[in-house]
């Protein structure tokens, strides 16, 4: 698989970021030609001739030593998940065998429907590497009243996120979302460049929502572990809730859990949705949620 474009595009975005000022380098005033660092400034702090580096940013990481490798994100100031994702990209770029694909699952094992359906309090769900939410418990379809249910499932988050006009009402912090969204699906991208099914829902995104290809095309990457969000649900109003994400080591699937702060409007609010969901009632004869004074 040719992947020099994206190493490219990566390397290039991650050096037009960084000043000489904030590589430590010495400034001698005028006016210079390039944003960030000239390819010779990164070779110099990567310690490898200015011509290697040059084949490096045309795209070519086949055969690169991790010592390499280790240098150029210190040169770049690359972070945790820019890190890894340098290594995914050299990883892609070497041959793989036939089965080298990863397969995304859209199914989970019964132990792991049986610890959703025990976590009444918390709205969960698990989804795979392509963003499909494959199963969920009671108070999550509650939570996401009117987008989510059994019969929807798998639903693929990220087809929502830009390709359904309900997230914008739905997620009160889109443009945040939507930012970690596309940097989370360039980590799989790096990860699993094999992936012909991810691969096919990338193309579509691209294809139906410029808020999307634009930040494809930025390069940006993150680990998703941890992050607040605020959404509207039909009984509750705004809710902000913690998610946290918690990789399934060797399912290649991921539980994503809600929490929200002991004794706070947002734990009343998820107290109400647990009691509707247990109780089954229709939205159209439930009292609205009603805050308790203080």
């Amino acid at each position: 698989m040719d992947n020099s474009n994206d190493v490219r595009e990566f390397l290039m975005s991650r050096r037009s970021r960084i000043t000489p000022a904030q590589a430590g380098l010495p400034t001698y005033g005028g006016t210079r030609r390039v944003a960030g660092l000239k390819r010779e400034e990164v070779a110099m702090l990567t310690g490898v001739s200015t011509e290697y580096y040059a084949r490096l940013e045309r795209g070519n990481l086949r055969g690169v030593s991790d010592s390499v490798l280790d240098s150029l994100a210190r040169a770049l100031q690359l972070d945790e998940a820019e890190r890894a994702h340098l290594y995914d990209l050299a990883k892609a770029a070497a041959p793989a065998p036939p089965s080298g694909a990863r397969r995304a699952r859209s199914e989970v094992r019964p132990s792991i429907e049986r610890l959703l359906l025990g976590m009444t309090g918390t709205p969960a769900y698990v989804r795979n590497a392509r963003m499909d939410i494959v199963a969920a418990n009671n108070l999550c379809f509650a939570l996401y009243m009117d987008i989510l249910g059994p019969a929807t499932l798998p639903m693929n988050l990220a087809r929502f996120m830009f390709l359904d006009p309900r997230s914008r009402d739905f997620f009160v912090d889109w443009e945040t979302l939507a930012d970690d969204f596309a940097a989370a699906m360039r980590t799989e991208s790096g990860r699993s460049p094999r992936d012909r099914s991810l691969n096919n829902l990338i193309g579509d995104l691209a294809a139906g929502s410029t808020e999307f290809s634009t930040r494809w095309a930025r390069h940006n990457v993150r680990f998703h572990r941890t992050a607040h969000k605020t959404m509207r649900n039909p009984l509750v109003g705004e809710i902000e809730l913690t998610g946290d994400a918690l990789e399934l080591p060797g399912e290649g699937l991921t539980l994503i859990a809600y929490t929200a702060e002991p004794g706070s409007r947002a734990q009343d609010q998820l107290d109400f949705l647990a009691s509707w969901s247990s109780s089954n009632r229709s939205p159209a004869n439930q009292t609205p949620f009603i805050p308790p004074t203080a």
